[in-house]
């Protein structure tokens, strides 16, 4: 039995070599009859290997499309899944995957059976994806952190918080959390001796490990839990956020034209001016949507809220 596992390899490895061989040059390299041979080859077909037989007297042989990895042992759930993954990652949260996972999908397709080849074509023939609209990261950012959390390193790394404030961490990581839409690292912050959420595409500059840490676990044993609360809390605190007020130049009719009611109250300030209030609290992206009005501003209330405005528009001279 092993004698013709080797053999089996062996042939394998012959067929991988050369695009074509005749029956009796492999019969002369293993040193065994065309009988043999044609039984070998018989057996590797029947292991998923794409063995093809040219017409002929000389019965040539060579390895199909498909060949040059080992069969995948997936059944039709597995196969569609990994597609549907590949094809997700192709819409990109991280960045530079697109195309690598396009052609992960192309070899999937290729060494799998023909049955399988046909369910994953006709998903990708039938399945569009658009890019999506939060933010891309790293890949080796990804893996270096991910790296970090199977080696228990302690590292450090530069972080911007949503009040666009920088900082320098040391931190104990434990897992890599996806929520859908954003990256997250769960770390042990040593420095406010607590644990810390991180969003992974807020961190800036290299990564540097800084010795071993300690073994831990996140509160509660499940980090995805542990993101979806922390998410879910600073939902609530942002919920009860005071409404935010600013004063435009532009005049109430002009203002209310161009701000749905839904989103805020539009009151005459004299003539040539008015006071728009947030329906809701406050937001950084309310703040770009009123600069994009063309209009001067002028950020009455509250005092979190003229903080964001002077940073996004530090942010933006030094990008000029």
């Amino acid at each position: 039995m092993v004698q013709t596992s080797a053999r089996l390899l062996a042939l394998l490895s012959l067929l991988q070599l050369r695009r074509e061989w005749t029956g009796p040059e492999l019969a002369e390299r293993l040193e065994v009859g065309p009988r043999t041979i044609r039984r070998d080859i018989d057996k590797l077909r029947s292991l998923g290997y794409p063995v093809e037989a040219a017409p002929g007297v000389a019965g040539g042989y060579r390895l199909g499309a498909g060949g040059e990895l080992p069969p995948l042992l997936l059944d039709d759930a597995e196969a569609v899944a990994v597609a549907v993954g590949l094809r997700t990652a192709a819409s990109g949260s991280i960045a530079g995957i697109e195309e690598t996972s396009m052609r992960a999908l192309l070899k999937l397709q290729q060494v799998l059976p023909s049955r399988l080849r046909r369910r994953v074509s006709a998903l990708g023939d039938a399945t569009s994806t658009f890019p999506g609209a939060g933010p891309q990261i790293d890949p080796d950012l990804l893996t270096d952190l991910a790296d970090a959390c199977r080696d228990r390193a302690r590292i450090r790394f530069s972080y911007v918080a949503r009040d666009e404030r920088a900082s320098h961490r040391t931190a104990e990581p434990a897992a890599v959390v996806h929520s859908g839409h954003r990256w997250y690292v769960v770390a042990f912050d040593l420095d406010r001796d607590d644990w810390r959420t991180f969003r992974i595409d807020r961190i800036r500059g290299r990564l540097r490990q800084d010795g071993r840490g300690a073994r831990r676990t996140v509160p509660g044993g499940d980090p995805a839990a542990y993101v979806q609360g922390q998410l879910r809390r600073q939902h609530e605190t942002d919920s009860a956020a005071a409404p935010g007020r600013l004063r435009l130049g532009l005049t109430a009719a002009a203002a209310r034209r161009r701000i749905p009611a839904r989103y805020a109250s539009v009151e005459a300030d004299g003539h040539e001016a008015c006071v728009v209030t947030t329906a809701g609290p406050w937001s950084r992206s309310f703040l770009v949507w009123m600069a994009t009005l063309d209009a001067p501003m002028e950020v009455l209330a509250p005092p979190e809220m003229a903080q964001a405005a002077r940073s996004i528009v530090t942010r933006l001279a030094g990008a000029a």
